[in-house]
């Protein structure tokens, strides 16, 4: 036995010999430094329910890294619950939830200082400054400052010196050059007091004083502030139209929603205030927790402090939350309501929409931070699955689609490293199989075309070909690569159960379905069935299909759609009986058998076109005629 199955095991023992008490565990490293703290209503069973079954990449993860496991028992739940909370705290654990890399929403900060410069900031330092927002969105926070720096020449250096010569933005009028003395400090600030005024006040009260002033000022015939003021305005609405959600309740409250994939966390709270919202802060984590035990975690650390803890928090409908208001209340003595948003709640409608604007907040921070790490631990774990000698970095996935064999087309998407790569997506027009429903003899020529295509020109080959389904898929593009003399690893994913399957091998591999590989698989056989599905469908169009059905004699466009849509291709009508051609089409029963007469000769005429392809491609297959084969399939190659 390894040394890394002995540490499991010593670890598992641990677990079979905690008790059944409420209570709280740690686990170690090797160095003895705590790496994880959970809480559970039963030591033994939460504990043991980490070695049991086969887990996902986060749990085995945990383990893993493990040296050893203790635990601490508790009176009961809610006493657990506080020692987490306080544990937590004290040790900072790599796979608890860690607030230090949350990524709020920016403010404006205005300096105390003679002359103060106006920037953004997300760093609120306590020297007297004035600080406005936060501001959803940033890129109109953005804008808006662009636009005050155009309205008013303020000085846009970091560090403000007196000098000789005033630096460029004077010469082109974006600033007064106070450090030249060129301005005094009163009417320097007359341009922050401006600012300040469209800054700090709320809704319509605001723009009616400064419009009041702008209207003073042009009857004065100060037209350069009654400019200025204008365009300020009209700065102010559009950042403020930007991002803000309003409705008619007043009540201050918080909105809470997370997405996850796999250990990564991101976590969005929407906060309404006097009935506006007045910031979105977007946390990113890594958490080993289960989901139910997410939401507690998080709202501990974000309300650790016990600042700006609002009367409701909104979160979606979920376990685990039980003792939150009373740890609010007890801690902070807040009377903090902690309300599950579902569907027959009141006010569903709006509460719901609030919580679905925060999770798919959350949701695309995932999808960010995926393709910023590019999704490197989902290709480790598909490496370790499934037994490859490399990183699965550039995976190839195939799908085949058509509609009763006609118009089949296959697709060919590629990823790199765990995303998309759209500039290498491919699409075949299938000739062999045209009319005929065989995904197998698809999967083969779409398989052929691309990799002998790939030989020929001596291009790159990928690190893993997904196909999508099961076992006879997998085997057809086996045979090929076989034939070509190629050593790519080929796995199918089975759609109904989510199987794994490989070469030769009918005895699936089944993956969690939390776990981060099942997960890439999905989204690249997920992408192959969208682009073939799509090709397909353009294929069906007018502009580029000639029915069979128009070949058949007295049918027009309407007769057309009539049998398309019954009987979806000329096989099936083939086998019609009489009656059921003449009372789709509204037609006399000898008019019916000249229709099936000619179905059928041209249905036979297909078969006969069949059975000569498939003896065409078996013989191809053969080792014996390796030589054809490949002169043929460098031929589809050429034409592809």
């Amino acid at each position: 036995m390894n040394s890394t199955n002995t540490a499991r095991e010593k670890l598992h023992e641990t677990a079979r010999k905690a008790p059944s008490s409420s209570g709280v565990y740690l686990w170690r490293n090797p160095q003895e430094t705590v790496i994880y703290v959970g809480k559970a209503k039963n030591l033994k069973n939460r504990l043991c329910s980490y070695f049991s079954g086969n887990k996902d990449i986060k749990t085995r993860l945990l383990i893993s890294r493990a040296q050893s496991i203790e635990y601490i028992t508790t009176a009961n739940e809610y006493e657990a619950f506080l020692l987490e909370n306080n544990l937590i705290k004290k040790y900072s654990p790599r796979y608890n939830i860690n607030l230090k890399d949350g990524k709020s929403y920016p403010v404006l900060r205005v300096t105390n200082e003679k002359f103060p410069r106006v920037f953004k900031t997300r760093q609120m330092i306590q020297d007297g400054s004035l600080y406005f927002g936060p501001f959803p969105d940033v890129t109109a926070l953005d804008t808006f400052i662009d636009t005050l720096y155009k309205l008013y020449p303020l000085r846009h250096c970091k560090q403000f010196k007196e000098r000789d010569y005033p630096c460029l933005y004077y010469h082109i009028g974006r600033c007064k050059a106070p450090c030249c003395k060129k301005i005094d400090k009163d009417s320097y600030n007359a341009y922050i007091g401006e600012i300040s005024e469209l800054l700090e006040g709320k809704g319509k009260e605001t723009e009616e004083k400064l419009e009041r002033e702008m209207k003073e000022a042009a009857k004065d015939l100060n037209f350069e502030k009654a400019a200025r003021l204008r365009d300020g305005i009209r700065a102010l609405l559009i950042m403020q139209n930007q991002n803000i959600v309003e409705d008619f309740s007043s009540e201050d409250r918080d909105y809470i929603a997370f997405w996850r994939e796999g250990e990564l966390a991101s976590f969005t709270v929407l906060k309404i205030r006097e009935g506006r919202a007045q910031g979105r802060d977007n946390y990113r984590v890594t958490s080993l927790n289960e989901d139910d035990e997410l939401l507690p975690e998080f709202i501990n650390a974000y309300y650790g402090d016990g600042s700006d803890i609002p009367p409701a928090i909104y979160v979606p409908s979920q376990s685990g939350l039980e003792f939150m208001e009373r740890w609010l209340k007890e801690q902070f003595d807040e009377k903090t309501k902690i309300v599950l948003v579902t569907d027959d709640m009141e006010s569903a409608g709006r509460h719901k929409a609030a919580i679905e604007m925060a999770r798919q907040n959350a949701h695309e921070d995932i999808i960010r931070r995926m393709r910023e790490r590019g999704d490197i631990p989902a290709l480790q774990e598909l490496k370790e699955e499934l037994g490859l000698k490399k990183l699965p970095v550039r995976i190839e996935g195939f799908d085949i689609a058509h509609i009763g064999g006609k118009f089949p087309v296959a697709s060919l998407i590629s990823f790199y490293n765990g995303n998309p790569d759209k500039k290498n997506y491919r699409y075949f027009r299938l000739k062999t199989t045209n009319g005929i429903i065989d995904d197998f003899a698809s999967m083969r020529e779409a398989a052929t075309r691309r990799y002998t295509r790939l030989l020929n020109e001596g291009a790159d080959l990928p690190d893993l070909i997904l196909i999508d389904g099961g076992i006879g898929q997998v085997n057809a593009v086996e045979g090929v690569l076989r034939a070509l003399d190629l050593d790519i690893p080929v796995a199918g994913l089975a759609k109904r159960d989510e199987e794994i399957y490989k070469p030769g091998d009918s005895t699936p591999i089944t993956l969690p379905k939390r776990s981060d590989a099942l997960r890439l698989l999905q989204r690249v056989r997920d992408e192959t069935h969208r682009f073939a599905t799509s090709r397909n469908q353009r294929l069906r169009t007018k502009e580029n299909v000639v029915s069979a059905f128009a070949a058949l004699p007295g049918i027009g466009a309407k007769r057309e759609r009539i049998l398309t849509q019954k009987f979806v291709t000329i096989e099936n009508l083939a086998k019609a009986q009489e009656a059921q051609v003449a009372q789709a089409l509204g037609i006399k029963a000898d008019k019916a058998a000249e229709i099936l007469m000619q179905a059928r000769r041209l249905s036979q005429e297909r078969n006969q076109k069949k059975e000569a392809q498939m003896q065409s491609l078996k013989e191809a297959g053969t080792t014996k005629e390796i030589a054809a084969h490949n002169e043929w399939i460098a031929q589809l190659a050429d034409e592809a």
